[in-house]
C-alpha cells in the first residue's frame, strides 16, 4: 500500500465514522496520530452534525486541506451521496490493529447497534465476527435499559458498581429484556442490582453472539463507545474471561477506532481540499433528495380533516369530578403498577373520576405509588375533604407488590382490569385493544363476555415503549413527534418487525432522506400492523365487530389510533383517560366486589392508605431446586411479607388463601423421563458413556439408558438444567437466533465433560417412532443434526480428548432401529461384543420405553378422570418433550398448578387412533403431530379442558402449526393460549398470560362456546374437470423458471410463471400468512394473492402449484400456507397443485402428468440453465462492452426455451455451444475477485429474495460463483446410497438399484455433453460430481443432513476452497432451521479445515434493510479484493 504517512504537515486525513446513533470524526497527521477528534449524538441529522463537527476543526486548526475516507452504516450513505471514499468499519478498526497494536490477538467492538468480533492469526489475517440483526449487547440496548431506569448511561454505570448481587436478564434482544427488568422492578429489586444485571447480560452476549466457539485470546483489543464511557463493561468482560488487567488493550481513542482506521486507509495521492469547502458540499447536497411514494395513505388529507376527527373523538368521556364538589367522603382507589409507569385513580359512588396520578416509575414502584397517594391526600386536605377509601384494588405487573405494601383488599389480572373499564365506556363494546408501554392485550367481547383474548408475547414492536424510544432517539418530544406524524403526506412503510428491525429501516429512511413526519407516521402504522397481522393474525376486520374501545398510553398518540382507523376500516372510541383504564377498571372492580361482599370493605383514610413506612429486604438463595432463585424478602411495616425472585412457590409463596394441590404431569413427566433403575445398575462396566439431558434425550433416554446398561456399559447424565450451566456453554453457540433448547446443548455437553466420561452419546435421529395416522415422524433440523453443531463448535475430541458419538438412528422402523443399534454397540465394545447380550438388552430397551409412554399416557387419563368428576379445569400444556425442562419452560406447568389447575401433557393422546381432520397442515413431524392431534382433542372435548401451547422464540415449525393449532381449537370454540420462551426469565409475563386465561373462561358460557365454533374452509381438490385452468407458479430463477411452461406444454398443462415477487408480495405475504414463517413462504403467498388481486386472472380459470419434498424442511408445508391464505383473502374455491416427483401430499386426482414425456429434455433444460448462469456471471464482470453479456443471456435463455417446446435436445446443445463461443467473444483476459454463493435454494437464486445482491457484486466487478441447480436434485444418488447404508431406509429391491444405475449413467451422459459445449467459453468451469461433492461434505457433516440443502452447503464451501475462492456468502431466510445446523452451525469446522475461507451469513426477510446487508456485504467485497491483490503480488 502506498505510504499513508508521508503528507505535508498542513494536509490531514479525515476518517468520518457515522454510525447508527454516533458521528465520530477523526484527523490524522503524517504519522498516523490523531491530532482532532470529536464524538457527538446525530439525532438522525448526519449532514447537520457532520458540518458542526467540521467547523469546531476549522475553529480550532484553520482551514487546512484535508482528505476524506467514510465509515460506518450511515457512513455508506455519506459516502453514496458525497462521492467520498468508504471504507467497512471493521476493515477500518482492523487497519488500527495492524499499524498501531500488531500484538492484538482479539478485537471486541461494541458499537451503536451493532458489535464486532475479530481473531487475528499469526499473519494478523483477520477472522471477523458481527452481530446478525439484532442489536442486543449493543449500545442501543444500554440506552434503552438506562431509560426504563430514568437514568443517563453513566449513572446507570454508577449504580452497578454498588451491585450485591446479579439477576439473568436477556440481552439477546432489547425487547425481550424489558420484560426481565420490569418484572425485577415490580418485585421491588434494587436499581443498583439491576444496572449490575444489565451490563452482565451485554457482555454475556457480545460473547455467546460473537465467539462462535473461537477461544478469545489475550491481548485483547476493546473499542467503541460503551466500552470507552463505561468503565464497568471492561471489569465485567475480564471476570467473565478470566483475564488481568494486562491482557486488555483499551487506547485512550477507543471510542473512535473506526474513524481512526479510516483516516490511516487514505492513499497518500487522495484528493485534498480545504475544510470550508467541504463544509459547503455538505450544506449545498443536503436536500436534493427524491423520495419514493410508499403505498401508505396518509393519517389526514388536510389540516381540517385532522381537526374534524379530533373534535369527534373529544366525545368519548368518562365522567368526572372536581375533588371539591364531591358529595361524599368515600371514595375508591385503583393502581395500576405498569411494566414502565405508575397510574393511580380515584373515584366517587358514582364511578366518576376525581383524581389521576400518571408518572413513569424509574424501577421504584413503590415509592411511585406512595407519591401518587400522598398527592392525593394533599389534594383532599386542600379542599377539606376527610375522604374514607372502601375499597382498593391493585393491578398491572407490580399488582401483588402493591397489594401487599399498602394493605389493598382486591387485586386483579389487568386483563380483565381493561375490560372493566372498556365495558363501563361502552356497554356494548365488541373489541378491546390495550397498548401500554410494554405490552399489548387484545379482548374480543362477544355478547357482553369475554370470547378470546391475545396478549402479545414477548416483543414490544408494537407498544408505546417503541414510538418513545424512536422519538427520544431522533432528539424529539414525543408530542411533537405524534403531531408531525398527523401531517405526513407520504408515510415509510417501516414494515412490522421489532424495535431492532425497525432501527435499520429507519437509518434507510435517513440515508433516503425521508422526513421526520412520514418517519413517524410509519413508526404508527407499524404500531397497528404489528397488533393486526402479528399478534391477532387478522385476516378479516370484522372479527374485530363494530364497537371498539382503543386504551393505554399508547392511544394518547393521535396518530396511532388514526392509523388503526386507516388500516382497518373501522371507527374507534378512545376515553378521555385511555392511559389511565387498567386503574380505572381496578377501581371500578373494588366497588363492585365489595358492594356484593360488605364485609370486605377497607374503610381507611387516606393518611393511612398513602402510608408507606420503612421496609426490610432480606436477600437470600432459595435451595428448593437446582434453580437456586435469588430471593428478596420484603417485610412491611403493616407486618405482611412479600417475596420477589422465585419461579415458582413452591418454597415461598405469597399467596395467603389456600390452594388446592395440582397435579402437575409436566413437573412428572421431566422426572421420569430420566429416572434411573436398580435393575440396570452396572457393577463392572466397560466404559462410561455420557448422555445429554437435552432435545429427544426427554423422549428416549429410556430406551438409550436400558440399552447400555443391559450391555454392560455404565450411562452417565447431565445434570439437571441450570442458568449457570446455560451461560458456560454460551460462547460456542453459533447462531444468535436458534431456539433456547439449542443453546441449552451446549452447557449440557460441557456438565458431560466435567464428569469425565469416556465418551458422550448424542445420536443423529431423524425418524422418531411412527405414530397412528401420521404423514411421517421426522424430528426438525435442529433436533436431529445438532450433534454436527456440536462436533464443530466444541470439538471434545480435539479439546478434551472425549469423543462424541452421533450414529444415524432411525425409531421409525424396528428392525433399522435394531440393525443401527448393533452396529454402534459393537463398534464401541469391540471384542466384549455378545449377540445374545445385545438382542436381549435391545428387546429390554423396547420395553423400557414403552412403559414410560404408556405410563404417561394412563397418568395423564387418570388426572382428567378426576378432573372430571370434581367438574374443574385442566390445562393440556402442550410442546415438545423438552419443554418439561423446568428451565426452558421457566416452570410454566408450576405457575399453572399454583392457580390450581391440573396440567396434563400432549401424552394423552398418544395411543389415539383418530386421524387429523380439517387442517392444512401436512403432519410431517413428530412431535408437532402429537401436539396437532391433542389440539383436535381438545377442541372435540366438552369438558373444561384447555390448551396451552409452549414454543421456543426461533422455532422453525411452529411457526407453521400455531396458527393451524388455533384453527382447530376454534373449531371447538376454543383459543390457543400460546407462551413462548426463551433465555428469558420472563416468569412475571408467562404469569399474566396464563391467569388471564383462567381469568377469561370463567366469564365464558358453554353457549358462547359453542357459537364461537368455526368451520373449517380449505380449498377444493384439482380434479379432472380442472384440467383447462392455467397453473400459476411464482418466479424462481430467472435461468430455471422460463423452461417451465415449455416441460408442462409437452405434459399437456398450461403452466405461467408469475413475474417476479416485490414489495407488494412481501406486503401481501405478511397479511396472509404467520409473519414467523420463512421468507420464501411469504413471498410466495404474496405472489399468489399479487395475481389474483392484479385482475388479470378469472378465478374458475387458474389454480396455483408449488413445488414439495416431503422432508424435514419447512418447505414441505408451503402448500398449506397458500391454501390457508386462499381461504383467508376470499379465494377459497381456487386449488393448489404441488409439484413433486416421489413425495406429493396433496389430493389432485386431476393433475396426473407423465414424467416419463418430459424427464430427458427437462434434464437437459436443467442444465442448460446452468450452464448459461456459469458463462453470465463470468462474463458480466469481464465484459469489454457493458450490457453485452446480459443481451447474450436474454437471447440464448429465448432460444433455449423454443428448443425445450420443441423437446429438441440437440437444438440445445448446438445454442448452448453458440452461447459459449458468443460470450467468449465478447470478454476480455481478466483475474478478477470471486465470491461463492451458497444457502437455501430460493433466496440463493430469487433477486428479490436476496435484495439483488448478487447483481450488487457484479456491479463491484466481483464474480459470483452460483453452485448449479442440477446438484440439489442430484444429492438423491449418494443420499440413497447413505440411507440404506445407515439403516435409514430399507434394503433398494433389484428393480430400483437397476433403475438407480439407469439414471445415473443418463445423468452423467447429459453432463458431458453440456461441459463439452460450454467448454468453449474460455472461463467456464465443469459441473461438479455430485459423489465428490458427498465426499467432501462428509468431513464436515453427517450425509444423514438431508434436510432443506443438506450437506449440500458445507460441500460447495469446500469445492469453493479447494478452487481458490476464499470467501463465500450463506444465504438463509431469517430463522432457517436447517442453516442454523448445515451453514452457521458448522463454521467453525469449515474454518478449521480451510483457514483462508472468509465466511458472511445473511439473513433474509421483509424486515431486513438494505443498508443492514450492504453493511455487511462491503466488507467481504474488501477482502476479496485485498486477497487477489496479495495473489498478484
Amino acid at each position: 500500500m502506498t505510504d499513508i504517512f508521508a503528507m505535508d504537515n498542513k494536509r490531514y486525513n479525515i476518517g468520518l465514522d457515522a454510525g447508527s446513533t454516533t458521528l465520530k470524526l477523526v484527523a490524522t497527521d503524517g504519522n498516523g496520530n490523531i491530532v482532532y477528534s470529536d464524538y457527538q449524538r446525530h439525532y438522525a441529522d448526519i449532514s447537520g452534525t457532520l458540518q458542526s463537527s467540521l467547523v469546531r476543526m476549522r475553529e480550532k486548526m484553520g482551514d487546512v486541506e484535508v482528505s476524506f475516507c467514510a465509515t460506518g452504516s450511515a457512513g455508506m450513505g455519506i459516502s453514496e451521496r458525497f462521492g467520498l471514499p468508504f471504507i467497512q468499519e471493521v476493515v477500518a478498526a482492523t487497519r488500527v490493529v495492524e499499524v498501531k497494536y500488531p500484538e492484538t490477538k482479539t478485537l471486541i467492538d461494541i458499537g451503536g447497534e451493532d458489535s464486532k468480533m475479530i481473531f487475528f492469526n499469526q499473519d494478523m489475517q483477520p477472522d471477523i465476527r458481527m452481530n446478525g440483526n439484532c442489536a442486543g449487547g449493543t449500545g442501543a440496548f444500554i440506552d434503552q435499559m438506562a431509560a426504563i431506569l430514568s437514568v443517563d448511561v453513566s449513572e446507570m454505570s454508577h449504580l452497578a458498581l454498588n451491585a450485591q448481587t446479579t439477576y439473568p436478564i436477556a440481552s439477546r434482544c432489547g425487547v425481550f429484556s424489558k420484560t426481565d427488568i420490569q418484572n425485577l422492578i415490580a418485585l421491588n429489586v434494587s436499581r443498583e442490582n439491576i444496572a449490575a444485571s444489565i451490563f452482565n447480560a451485554v457482555i454475556t452476549q457480545v460473547i455467546s453472539a460473537l465467539s462462535h466457539g473461537c477461544d478469545i485470546k489475550p491481548k485483547i483489543f476493546l473499542c467503541g463507545g460503551p466500552f470507552a464511557f463505561i468503565p464497568v463493561l471492561k471489569q465485567i468482560l475480564m471476570e467473565k474471561l478470566s483475564v488481568s488487567e494486562s491482557d486488555i488493550i483499551l487506547d485512550p481513542n477507543a471510542s473512535v477506532i473506526p474513524s481512526w482506521g479510516a483516516s490511516l486507509s487514505i492513499p497518500e495521492n487522495s484528493e485534498s481540499l480545504p475544510i470550508e469547502t467541504y463544509i459547503k458540499i455538505f450544506s449545498e447536497k443536503k436536500e436534493k433528495i427524491k423520495l419514493n411514494r410508499s403505498d401508505l395513505e396518509p393519517l389526514f388529507k388536510n389540516e381540517t380533516s385532522y381537526h374534524n376527527w379530533v373534535a369527534e373523538k373529544e366525545s368519548d368521556k368518562i365522567e368526572k369530578i372536581e375533588i371539591e364538589n364531591l358529595e361524599s367522603d368515600i371514595c375508591y382507589v385503583g393502581i395500576d403498577s405498569g411494566s414502565t409507569t405508575t397510574k393511580v385513580v380515584a373515584m366517587d359512588e358514582q364511578e366518576r373520576i376525581f383524581f389521576t396520578f400518571y408518572k413513569k416509575n424509574g424501577g421504584r414502584p413503590l415509592e411511585t405509588v406512595k407519591e401518587g397517594l400522598s398527592i392525593l391526600q394533599a389534594k383532599a386536605e386542600e379542599n377539606g375533604k376527610n375522604l374514607r377509601v372502601k375499597a382498593g384494588c391493585s393491578t398491572g405487573y407490580g399488582e401483588e407488590l402493591i397489594k401487599t405494601a399498602f394493605n389493598l383488599n382486591y387485586g386483579m389480572v389487568e386483563t380483565i382490569a381493561h375490560y372493566t373499564a372498556a365495558c363501563k365506556m361502552n356497554p356494548n363494546v365488541s373489541f378491546i385493544l390495550d397498548i401500554g408501554g410494554q405490552d399489548m392485550k387484545a379482548i374480543f367481547v362477544e355478547n357482553g363476555a369475554i370470547n378470546r383474548l391475545e396478549i402479545n408475547e414477548a416483543c414490544s414492536s408494537g407498544c408505546g415503549s417503541f414510538i418513545d424510544s424512536f422519538a427520544s432517539s431522533l432528539k424529539c418530544p414525543i408530542s411533537e413527534f405524534v403531531e408531525c406524524a398527523c401531517k405526513s403526506q407520504n408515510p415509510a412503510d417501516l414494515g412490522t418487525r421489532c424495535t431492532v428491525f425497525m432501527n435499520s429501516k429507519v437509518k434507510q429512511c435517513l440515508r433516503e432522506g425521508t422526513s421526520l413526519a412520514d418517519i413517524s407516521a410509519g413508526l404508527a402504522y407499524s404500531v397497528v400492523k404489528n397488533c393486526l397481522y402479528k399478534v391477532l393474525k387478522l385476516k378479516n376486520m370484522d372479527e374485530l365487530g363494530n364497537h371498539i374501545v382503543l386504551q393505554g398510553g399508547t392511544m394518547r398518540n393521535k396518530a396511532v389510533v388514526r392509523a388503526f382507523e386507516c388500516s382497518t376500516g373501522k371507527k374507534v372510541s378512545v376515553s378521555n383517560f385511555p392511559e389511565l383504564m387498567g386503574a380505572y377498571g381496578a377501581a371500578l372492580f373494588s366497588k363492585k366486589r365489595v358492594s356484593s361482599h360488605p364485609e370486605e370493605a377497607m374503610d381507611f383514610s387516606l393518611q393511612e392508605l398513602s402510608e408507606l413506612k420503612d421496609y426490610t429486604s432480606e436477600p437470600f438463595r432459595c435451595v428448593g431446586c437446582e434453580n437456586n432463585c435469588q430471593i428478596l424478602k420484603n417485610t412491611f411495616a403493616n407486618g405482611k411479607t412479600y417475596y420477589s425472585g422465585n419461579k415458582c412457590e413452591k418454597v415461598y409463596t405469597n399467596k395467603g388463601e389456600k390452594i388446592r394441590t395440582a397435579f402437575n404431569l409436566s413437573l412428572n413427566k421431566a422426572e421420569m423421563a430420566f429416572k434411573s433403575n436398580a435393575n440396570n445398575i452396572v457393577k463392572e462396566p466397560i466404559l462410561t458413556l455420557g448422555i445429554p439431558r437435552v432435545l429427544n434425550m426427554y423422549e428416549n433416554y429410556p430406551f438409550w439408558y436400558t440399552l447400555f446398561s443391559q450391555c454392560g456399559i455404565n450411562v452417565v447424565k447431565s445434570s439437571r438444567s441450570t442458568f449457570q450451566m446455560y451461560e458456560n456453554g454460551l460462547s460456542s453457540v453459533m447462531a444468535d437466533n436458534i431456539c433456547f433448547p439449542a443453546k441449552l446443548v451446549h452447557g449440557h455437553i460441557l456438565n458431560l465433560v466435567e464428569k469425565k466420561v469416556d465418551r458422550i452419546f448424542f445420536p443423529y435421529v431423524v425418524f422418531e417412532a411412527m405414530e397412528k395416522n401420521a404423514n411421517n415422524s421426522f424430528n426438525c433440523p435442529i433436533v436431529s443434526g445438532y450433534s454436527d453443531v456440536i462436533k464443530s463448535s466444541i470439538n471434545t475430541k480435539a479439546k478434551y480428548d472425549i469423543p462424541l458419538d452421533a450414529p444415524i438412528i432411525n425409531f421409525k422402523e424396528r428392525d433399522l432401529l435394531r440393525k443401527a443399534c448393533q452396529l454402534y454397540i459393537s463398534q464401541l465394545v469391540k471384542e466384549r461384543y455378545d449377540e445374545e447380550q445385545f438382542q436381549n438388552a435391545f428387546q429390554k430397551a423396547i420395553e423400557a420405553q414403552n412403559t414410560y409412554t404408556r405410563s404417561l399416557h394412563d397418568k395423564a387419563n387418570d388426572i382428567l378422570e378426576k378432573a372430571r368428576k370434581e367438574n374443574r379445569f385442566v390445562i393440556l400444556l402442550a410442546g415438545r418433550p423438552y419443554h418439561n425442562d423446568s428451565l426452558i419452560q421457566h416452570k410454566v406447568s408450576e405457575i399453572i398448578t399454583s392457580f390450581g389447575v391440573d396440567v396434563i401433557t400432549e401424552d394423552l393422546i398418544r395411543y389415539d387412533e383418530e386421524e387429523l381432520e380439517n387442517t392444512h397442515i401436512i403432519p410431517q413431524w413428530s412431535y408437532m403431530n402429537r401436539i396437532m392431534k391433542a389440539a383436535q382433542w381438545t377442541a372435540n372435548t366438552e369438558e373444561n379442558v384447555h390448551f396451552i401451547q409452549i414454543t421456543s422464540f426461533g422455532c422453525g415449525p411452529d411457526a407453521f402449526i400455531i396458527d393451524e393449532v388455533n384453527d382447530i381449537l376454534k373449531q371447538g370454540g376454543k383459543n390457543l393460549t400460546l407462551l413462548k420462551v426463551d433465555d428469558v426469565n420472563n416468569a412475571g409475563s408467562l404469569r399474566l398470560r396464563i391467569r388471564s386465561l383462567i381469568e377469561s373462561l370463567k366469564f365464558k358460557t358453554e353457549e358462547q362456546q359453542s357459537k364461537a365454533r368455526q368451520q373449517f374452509k380449505t380449498t377444493p381438490a384439482f380434479t379432472e374437470q380442472d384440467r383447462h385452468r392455467k397453473i400459476l407458479c411464482s418466479h424462481f430463477s430467472e435461468f430455471h423458471s422460463p423452461f417451465l411452461p415449455p416441460v408442462f406444454k409437452i405434459m399437456g398443462y398450461e403452466l405461467e410463471n408469475l413475474p417476479p415477487s416485490d414489495a407488494e408480495s412481501a406486503k401481501l405475504g405478511l397479511k396472509y400468512a404467520n409473519n414467523e414463517v420463512c421468507y420464501p413462504a411469504t413471498l410466495v403467498v404474496g405472489d399468489c394473492i399479487r395475481a389474483i388481486e392484479s385482475g388479470r386472472y378469472k378465478k374458475e380459470e387458474i389454480c396455483f402449484a408449488i413445488t414439495q419434498t416431503g422432508g424435514q424442511c419447512r418447505a414441505t408445508n408451503y402448500i398449506a400456507l397458500i391454501k390457508k391464505a386462499l381461504v383467508a383473502a376470499g379465494y377459497g374455491d381456487i386449488p393448489v397443485i404441488s409439484i413433486s416427483i416421489m413425495n406429493t401430499i396433496n389430493s389432485q386426482p386431476g393433475f396426473t402428468p407423465d414424467v416419463k414425456k418430459i424427464a430427458l429434455i427437462t434434464l437437459y433444460a436443467l442444465y442448460y440453465g446452468d450452464a448459461l448462469s456459469k458463462m453470465y456471471y463470468a462474463a458480466a464482470v469481464r465484459e469489454k462492452e457493458l450490457g453485452s453479456a446480459a443481451k447474450l443471456k436474454e437471447k440464448y435463455l429465448k432460444k433455449g426455451v423454443e428448443a425445450v417446446y420443441e423437446k429438441n435436445a440437440k437444438k440445445l446443445l448446438q445454442y448452448l455451444k453458440e452461447a459459449a463461443l458468443a460470450f467468449d467473444e465478447i470478454v476480455e483476459e481478466k483475474n478478477v475477485p470471486r465470491i461463492g454463493i451458497v444457502g437455501e435454494i430460493f433466496i440463493k437464486y430469487n433477486s428479490f429474495g436476496h435484495q439483488h445482491i448478487v447483481d450488487w457484486l457484479v456491479k463491484e466487478g466481483i464474480e459470483p460463483v452460483i453452485p448449479s441447480l442440477n446438484e440439489f436434485f442430484l444429492q438423491y444418488f449418494p443420499n440413497a446410497k447413505f440411507n440404506e447404508k445407515n439403516f435409514l431406509e430399507e434394503k433398494q429391491s433389484f428393480m430400483t438399484k437397476l433403475l438407480t444405475m439407469f439414471g445415473k449413467k443418463i445423468v452423467h451422459s447429459v453432463e458431458k455433453k453440456i461441459n463439452k459445449a460450454s467448454a468453449h467459453f474460455r472461463y467456464y468451469e465443469d459441473m461438479t460430481n455430485i459423489e465428490e461433492e458427498a465426499e467432501k461434505a462428509s468431513k464436515i457433516v453427517s450425509l444423514a443432513a438431508q434436510f432443506g440443502e443438506g450437506w449440500l452447503i458445507p460441500a460447495e464451501i469446500a469445492s469453493f476452497a479447494e478452487r481458490g475462492i476464499n470467501a463465500a456468502i450463506s444465504l438463509q431466510p431469517f430463522g432457517c432451521i436447517a442453516n442454523h445446523v448445515i451453514s452457521k452451525g458448522i463454521e467453525k469446522k469449515i474454518k478449521d479445515i480451510y483457514p483462508n475461507m472468509n465466511l458472511l451469513f445473511l439473513d433474509f426477510d421483509g424486515g431486513v434493510s438494505e443498508v443492514n446487508v450492504l453493511n455487511r456485504l462491503h466488507f467481504i467485497a474488501k477482502a476479496a479484493k485485498n486477497n487477489l491483490q496479495k495473489e498478484r503480488k
